[in-house]
């Protein structure tokens, strides 16, 4: 049963995702996610500047003067959307949690997906497969992976995400566009990262917080590991503490980014309490530039 407040919610993104859309998105979303190749049209007669080698040669002798084939790109694709729902997304120091986040931009992709009539498809996963939504089109089918994303109770907490990779791979047999939206709190899955890579185009969009680069000095604190529960206290009015925790993170971060530098695929980086529009229309000035 869907409550009041998930349907409020669901459709507040919707208005502003699909604004965002038919401002922004669509024509950059069309323009750099090409289709798979041209197929076949129709045939007209041929005009002075056509390519001659598109000539019919079968139609123009039966009709006595030259016709040639017209073909069109073969616009439509297949996008999946890949979110990791592990405890790490429930976070978030300012005004959205990780997944709040996931479930905006998963809408932002899948409208512009919808407005080209591109297919559709969902993998939830933690530490496993929680949910796989087949690619398909429609409206109705945009705002349930909308909701999915946004209310989907998972049963686990941890993240594996080269499980998830494998289940992409084995499950989507045609070449598709995949995002892959996680905070990327994991290791091992950097072969599986590249192997999924060369067959979809897939781009990883990083779901950080700023509370997880930069621990404010408030005293005795206690943190805990939204994925294994562990707890700890530490002292941030201590330099030292403060300074080892960030310079963890920074390595984990320079280690991702390498990672993806290595596969040659492409990452955006959106922060929580940010905005994640600016990040995005940089990822698709970009990728038009190098098409």
């Amino acid at each position: 049963m869907l409550t009041k407040e998930l349907i409020k919610q669901v459709r507040q993104i919707e208005i502003r995702t699909r604004g965002l859309v038919n401002q922004i998105f669509s024509g950059e979303y069309h323009s750099v996610f090409k289709g798979r190749g041209m197929e076949f049209s129709e045939v007209r007669e041929y005009y002075f500047g056509d390519d001659i080698r598109n000539i019919d040669w079968n139609v123009t002798a039966r009709f006595g003067h030259p016709y040639i084939k017209v073909f069109e790109e073969e616009r439509e694709l297949t996008v999946i959307l890949m979110v990791d729902l592990s405890g790490s997304l429930m976070f978030g120091s300012v005004s959205k949690t990780k997944q709040r986040v996931a479930a905006e931009i998963s809408a932002i992709l899948a409208f512009s997906a919808l407005k080209n009539n591109d297919k559709v498809g969902l993998i939830l996963f933690t530490d496993k497969i929680e949910k796989f939504v087949p690619p398909r089109k429609g409206k109705k089918h945009v705002l349930r992976i909308i909701r999915d994303v946004l209310s989907f109770e998972p049963h686990g907490k941890a993240t594996n995400i080269k499980g998830a990779l494998e289940y992409m791979h084995n499950a989507i047999k045609k070449k598709s566009i995949a995002f892959l939206l996680s905070d990327f709190m994991d290791e091992g899955y950097e072969k599986i990262l590249s192997i999924v890579g060369k067959k979809h185009d897939l781009i990883g969009i990083v779901l950080d917080d700023v509370r997880e680069r930069e621990l404010p000095k408030i005293g005795l604190v206690k943190l805990k590991d939204a994925e294994t529960g562990t707890e700890r206290w530490i002292d941030t009015s201590d330099t030292r503490v403060r300074s080892s925790l960030m310079f963890s993170q920074r390595e984990k971060i320079q280690k991702r980014k390498s990672l993806f530098v290595s596969s040659r695929l492409d990452s955006i980086e959106v922060t929580t309490g940010e905005d994640y529009v600016k990040p995005l229309v940089r990822f698709f000035k970009l990728r038009e530039r190098r098409w």
